[in-house]
């Protein structure tokens, strides 16, 4: 078996998730990394959407760790406003876009606002940035966050990033005419929303449903002929690391 981290097996999902010739926006840590896989291996076609105004059609040109670092930078499309950037997302340009999160809940309703802490108050957390807005404007979301029962709850304690709601027809009534989560990845498996709920698609290599139900803060759902992960192979990993040498966001 090939060694990889969980870090590097959700980079690879996540990168398999990206269409050749899609519009990505593309947010931090591990997508930068799927975006880079994405570009040098199935969709070299793939356009990335940088919420700090960089629109890129080929890879980085050297590691980086921010969307902001030279490397993302150089060789740019274009580097542009902010303003910009959210105008393609807000005319319904995005194809996928990526967030992560504090909490994430059954529907895919994402919190990155406030937690509770045991003695009753709250944690404030960094809020939206463009999370909102990417779970609201893009053609499909993707949710990416280490799989803690802390963090998978059965209903968020704020709709940051609002997912399917809790009823068919939720998102229409709130006016929400496209988008969606298509897939949570999480360190111990990809999770589908093929009714607007989440089911348990794939476990990583490894992992067991059992595992995963115990740190799943809602009844677990598994699709029918729940599947294994593929492993990343040695070239995908050769890529990631080329990338994030120093494994600062895999180790």
């Amino acid at each position: 078996m090939t060694d990889y981290t969980p870090a590097e097996i959700m980079v690879t999902a996540a990168a398999r998730q990206i269409r050749d010739g899609e519009v990505v926006f593309v947010g931090m840590r591990l997508p930068l990394l799927a975006f880079m896989l994405a570009k040098e291996t199935h969709a070299p076609h793939a356009l990335g959407l940088f919420e700090n105004g960089v629109l890129r059609d080929q890879p980085a040109t050297a590691p980086i760790i921010t969307m902001g670092d030279a490397p993302n930078q150089c060789g740019a499309l274009k580097v542009c406003g902010l303003d910009e950037v959210m105008s393609l997302l807000s005319g319904g340009r995005v194809d996928l876009g990526f967030i992560g999160g504090a909490q994430v809940d059954q529907w895919g309703n994402v919190n990155t606002h406030l937690a509770p802490k045991p003695d009753g108050r709250a944690v404030r957390l960094p809020g939206s940035g463009g999370g909102a807005d990417i779970a609201c404007l893009a053609g499909r979301l993707l949710i990416i966050m280490n799989h803690e029962r802390r963090r998978l709850v059965p209903q968020v304690d704020y709709v940051t990033s609002p997912g399917w709601g809790p009823h068919p027809g939720w998102r229409e009534e709130q006016g929400l005419t496209r988008g969606g989560p298509a897939a949570l990845i999480t360190s111990l498996g990809v999770f589908s929303f093929p009714r607007g709920r989440a089911e348990l698609s794939s476990v990583h290599p490894g992992v067991n449903p059992e595992q995963v139900a115990r740190e799943t803060g809602w009844e677990l759902t598994q699709a029918p002929g729940l599947g294994t992960t593929p492993e990343p192979t040695d070239r995908e990993l050769a890529i990631i690391r080329r990338f994030d040498p120093n494994r600062f966001w895999t180790a």
